[in-house]
């Protein structure tokens, strides 16, 4: 027969079992990556943390213009806003977001709140305490290479409340070091040509990435993919065609000459 302190003992562990149930399992989560059936870039529901890489970080626009991709995706009448978390400072190296350019990417500039942090320990709690806004679709945390703070337990914590809250979070990274991370994707990223002009060939037009599937919990597709930016989202294009050169008309110039200002415009108007 039980004492009382045993029958305690048990009545406790049983109500931290039951909390544990309760809540979202993080290998669900890390399960429901599968690629198109076409082969097409799969669509990511929320609940998830990415690790964005790009060997340089000049290529940090591309990398951000891949999260806000996917997070517009995300969007909903319940979960209207996306976060997007800095250093101070780091404007003045990485830039900032260009609300005539989010507009140009199809991006409402009134959905994006910014956030600046003091230092690295700031963002990521200020990152940790995003993550439970019910309001924020996704988070995207511009952390730049390997910063100390950002080890496994941190990553595992991020995920953790990424899973519990159903808030996808995408952390911006710079440079080829790959540390342990709890991340359930991470991604390597490159810019690519853009695609033809819509009015002249010789023009750019959407933008391109070239992203690989470097690690990702639980998944044995190991995907590599050539987007390009559409109204519906992105496309995904042949990888075999490598970077896409821009179609090259007439003989070559024989000097300086100056540029149109747009199609069909007047230089002087």
């Amino acid at each position: 027969m039980h004492s009382s302190g045993q029958q305690s003992r048990l009545a406790a562990l049983r109500a931290v079992i039951a909390d544990i149930e309760r809540k979202p399992a993080l290998l669900e989560r890390r399960a429901g990556f599968e690629p198109e059936a076409d082969g097409g870039f799969p669509a990511l529901g929320g609940g998830l943390v990415q690790e964005v890489f790009t060997d340089a970080a000049r290529n940090g626009g591309a990398s951000l213009a891949f999260a806000l991709g996917q997070g517009q995706a995300l969007l909903t009448a319940r979960r209207p806003a996306l976060l997007y978390l800095q250093l101070i400072g780091d404007e003045q190296f990485f830039g900032l977001p260009y609300g005539p350019g989010l507009w140009g990417f199809g991006f409402d500039p009134a959905r994006l709140v910014m956030v600046r942090a003091q230092d690295m320990a700031e963002l990521l709690w200020a990152t940790e305490e995003a993550l439970a806004c019910t309001a924020a679709a996704a988070i995207v945390t511009d952390i730049g290479g390997a910063p100390g703070p950002l080890d496994f337990t941190a990553s595992r914590r991020l995920g953790l409340r990424a899973v519990e809250s159903g808030t996808s979070l995408f952390l911006l990274r710079y440079g080829r070091a790959r540390a342990p991370s709890a991340a359930h994707l991470r991604w390597h990223l490159s810019p690519r040509a853009s695609g033809s002009g819509a009015f002249d060939r010789r023009a750019p037009g959407a933008w391109r990435w070239q992203v690989r599937l470097e690690r990702g919990a639980r998944i044995k597709h190991r995907g590599e993919w050539l987007l390009e930016w559409t109204e519906n989202g992105f496309a995904t294009l042949p990888v075999r065609s490598g970077q896409p050169q821009r179609r090259r008309d007439g003989a070559a110039l024989s000097g300086a000459v100056p540029a149109a200002l747009a199609d069909r415009l007047s230089q002087t108007a």
